[in-house]
């Protein structure tokens, strides 16, 4: 099968607008892309290019494949300018199979590696960290040296496990790619959330200087957001975060699950007693 007209010309737009979006991210260049996304996805499932069947790939074009390729790696990335999720994991599960059952068989991509990292982060960010490990051991072991794009995600899951989250953080300003900032951040958001549950149980209140620099705020918007969030007090006198009333919830809440050992030690000792008797 060759490559018609139809197809290569709608490739080329598709190519041009995500260099657009590339170039100037606005919901505008978004919403144009997905349109032109979801029309491409028809042109390949009524040409059989969808679901590639690696037995038959010597009645198909490689051209075509390509172009097939193309579209699911564009539709990949540009989830990720539109902070959809969902749209990724979808596009990613498209576009495996060209990946793993047609690496063989399809020129190299330029959009391989930094598409595996992000696939690598995918998990990470979701505490997936079985499925991390799985696909990372099936990735050749000189590409997971040598490729930035491996070594990222591997480096972020490293310092995850010793607790090192400042590096976590700087490496933030090292990303191999801008994408790659979508999954980092949610790392942080993460990270944010589980210290700031350990400043909860241990302080009564912590200076909010100290609170941004633990959770790692670079301005004090985005540390009001959080405290307004967690459901801080912040003392504007004293320049405080005060943690007490949601450590008295804690306390609270952990008292009514708390088991009436008094109650239940009694009962159990009235019904010993009733078995002895019987007995």
């Amino acid at each position: 099968m060759t490559v018609d007209t139809e197809l290569r010309e709608a490739h080329q737009k598709l190519a041009q607008s995500y260099q657009v979006l590339q170039n100037k991210k606005n919901d505008t260049n978004v919403q144009s892309l997905s349109s032109q996304l979801a029309i491409m996805k028809i042109m390949l499932a009524e040409r059989e290019l969808f679901h590639p069947d690696p037995s038959l790939l010597a009645e198909k074009d490689v051209d075509a494949l390509v172009i097939a390729r193309d579209v699911f790696e564009i539709g990949t990335l540009s989830s990720l300018h539109a902070k959809d999720l969902e749209s990724f994991d979808r596009y990613w599960s498209q576009l495996k199979p060209f990946y793993l059952d047609l690496a063989g068989s399809l020129p190299a991509s330029s959009n391989y590696e930094p598409i595996i990292g992000l696939s690598l982060l995918r998990s990470l960010s979701s505490n997936r960290i079985s499925e991390f490990h799985m696909a990372l051991e099936m990735l050749p072991a000189t590409l997971v040296r040598d490729s930035p794009c491996i070594q990222h995600p591997v480096l972020l899951e490293r310092w995850l496990m010793e607790g090192s989250f400042s590096n976590v953080w700087r490496e933030r300003a090292n990303v191999p790619r801008e994408e790659f900032l979508f999954f980092v951040d949610i790392l942080m958001d993460t990270i944010r959330h589980e210290i700031a549950s350990c400043e909860e149980k241990a302080y009564d209140a912590l200076p909010l200087n100290d609170v941004a620099t633990l959770l790692f705020f670079t301005n004090q918007s985005e540390i009001l957001d959080f405290a307004k969030e967690r459901g801080w007090h912040i003392n504007p006198t004293t320049q405080t975060v005060e943690f007490a009333g949601i450590r008295s919830e804690q306390r609270g809440a952990k008292a009514e699950d708390r088991i009436p050992r008094r109650t239940t030690i009694a009962s159990n000792m009235h019904f010993a007693r009733e078995l002895e008797s019987i007995v």
